[in-house]
């Protein structure tokens, strides 16, 4: 099912894919990590221009690492405003994604924080460094394979 984004999209000739609608029927879109910044700068014209959160998970053990962003068109006199979700999918062997700090400000922050817990690296981010854990922390703490160190678990100690 093509939502009203998706349906611009394709009439501008954009490539994306529709994932559908969650549960509260925004629409959800897949863009590919070298056509993201395009897009992301497309759409903040078009009218998305409030960034109202970006997160980062880990799709599988082994898989793909995704970074989600939720924009918002923001509006005078618009009581329910348009929001879209966009999911970017980045390869665990080189997680790398197109920065749009550029874009919205408010992704410094956010896009930090998804490098610090799962490696990915936003390509242009002008401070992407640890926020929450320590510089000489070696790994990402949030991906599915992550063995913490020095950690030895306790079995059978009864």
């Amino acid at each position: 099912m093509q939502g009203r984004l998706s349906a611009w999209l394709v009439k501008h000739g954009l490539v994306h894919r529709s994932l559908g609608f969650d549960y509260q029927g925004i629409e959800t879109l897949q863009i590919k990590p070298e056509d993201w910044y395009s897009i992301a700068v497309i759409l903040y014209v078009y009218g998305y221009n409030y960034l109202r959160s970006q997160c980062a998970y880990d799709v599988a053990p082994g898989g793909l690492l995704a970074s989600v962003y939720h924009l918002t068109r923001i509006e005078y006199g618009v009581d329910q405003a348009e929001e879209v979700c966009i999911k970017v999918f980045a390869p665990r062997s080189n997680p790398r994604i197109p920065s749009v700090f550029w874009v919205w400000k408010s992704a410094d922050f956010q896009e930090r924080e998804s490098y610090d817990m799962l490696g990915i690296h936003y390509d242009n981010h002008p401070r992407l460094k640890r926020i929450l854990m320590p510089e000489s922390w070696i790994g990402w703490p949030l991906r599915k394979d992550y063995i913490v160190p020095n950690f030895y678990e306790i079995q059978d100690a009864y």
